[in-house]
């Protein structure tokens, strides 16, 4: 098992919650996660990370499979303009590749905020921290392990 798996695997355990991680094939992308995992495509967790382009610091944003992060309304809840974070920032403070970043378990906590539309679902599916794992979650208990707030960000 990969460190990023590990730490996810760690994260579900010490809030209590079984492991519901399993291998689903190639998940790079929200619509083959919900072929994957049998689901509809808004019950796919996607997590993008954004950066201060002043401050440099790492913000993350959990939006359901079908919707698109708005730069401006990121920006405004972040307090200045954020842009899409690179390959190697992503790494350093998530842990975790591209294509494989989990809403948990990230080696540096960041600001996070989640999609309200996630919370019309009674399960959400999200990377766990490889582009072939995803692990199933209650979107309350997801926002609560995230520490995110809900916010309207989505275009």
């Amino acid at each position: 098992m990969s460190k990023s798996l590990k730490r996810v695997a760690r994260a579900l355990s010490d809030a209590g919650l079984h492991d519901t991680i399993k291998e689903a094939g190639e998940t790079r992308t929200a619509e083959q996660a919900a072929a994957a995992c049998d689901c509809a495509i808004d019950q796919i967790v996607k997590s993008i990370i954004f950066c201060g382009l002043s401050s440099g610091a790492v913000r993350l944003f959990l939006t359901a499979g079908g919707n698109r992060v708005c730069a401006q309304k990121a920006s405004a809840l972040a307090g200045e303009e954020l842009g899409r974070a690179d390959v190697s920032l992503v790494r350093a403070s998530t842990g975790f590749a591209i294509g494989g970043v989990a809403p948990i378990g990230h080696l540096t906590p960041q600001p996070t905020w989640i999609d309200p539309r996630l919370l019309d679902f009674g399960t959400v599916w999200a990377a766990a921290g490889t582009p072939r794992h995803v692990f199933s979650i209650d979107p309350q208990m997801l926002m609560s392990l995230s520490n995110a707030t809900l916010a309207d960000f989505v275009e």
